[in-house]
């Protein structure tokens, strides 16, 4: 269902962003109704008086990185795990985590301005639309690294979704991790992703707990 997304977000109490250019504008389901979905959601929300219990509190910071970053449990839950199997030899695994997740190929198409929202660049990914060091990679979740150089690819430039690119690339700024030529409509990797700048919408070491259980 086309609205399912924006549902998420009224459920999770805060915008995560799921649907581009409309969670900017006042068509923004949360912004009309700012309270859980359902017939009764309106009424549910104001007589909560019972505060969450420490699981569910952990539950929904899990709940909104996942579907900030447009993932599925088991692939998220994977991710978490391998993270989590590297405590005590890496400094920091909460930077880890949102590191591997931002170096992921649909994450940086959207990082890049090359998609409105994750949703439409997973999908575009998957329509072999894009190459990374000239090759084409029509894998979501393959992983970047510094060098790495993605481009649309020439026989896509005809495509209606595309028209407008270069006027769109030419307004946006990725962040500082990311190098951006918008007349080639070309990305580079240059530097690494960190917590600060991704500003995830989520408690990360709560994530940690929920899946320590």
């Amino acid at each position: 269902m086309k609205n399912e997304k924006c549902k998420i977000c009224r459920r999770l109490g805060m915008k995560l962003f799921l649907k581009g250019e409309r969670c900017l504008s006042q068509k923004c389901p949360i912004v009309r109704r700012s309270y859980p979905p359902g017939i009764r959601g309106k009424r549910r929300g104001k007589r909560r008086l019972v505060p969450l219990s420490e699981y569910g509190k952990e539950l929904g910071e899990k709940q909104k990185l996942r579907e900030w970053y447009n993932l599925k449990e088991r692939q998220f839950k994977k991710y978490v795990k391998e993270v989590m199997e590297k405590r005590g030899r890496v400094e920091d695994i909460g930077e880890l985590l949102i590191e591997k997740l931002e170096r992921r190929l649909d994450n940086v198409i959207f990082r890049l301005g090359l998609a409105s929202s994750r949703i439409q660049a997973r999908q575009l990914v998957s329509h072999s639309h894009f190459l990374v060091n000239g090759r084409v990679i029509n894998i979501p979740s393959y992983q970047l690294k510094k060098g790495d150089k993605i481009r649309l690819c020439p026989s896509s430039l005809k495509k209606t979704i595309f028209r407008n690119l270069i006027l769109t690339l030419k307004k946006h700024k990725p962040p500082s991790w990311l190098k951006l030529d918008a007349e080639k409509i070309e990305g580079e990797i240059i530097g690494k992703p960190s917590i600060a700048e991704a500003a995830p919408p989520a408690e990360i070491s709560a994530i940690f707990e929920f899946y320590s259980r």
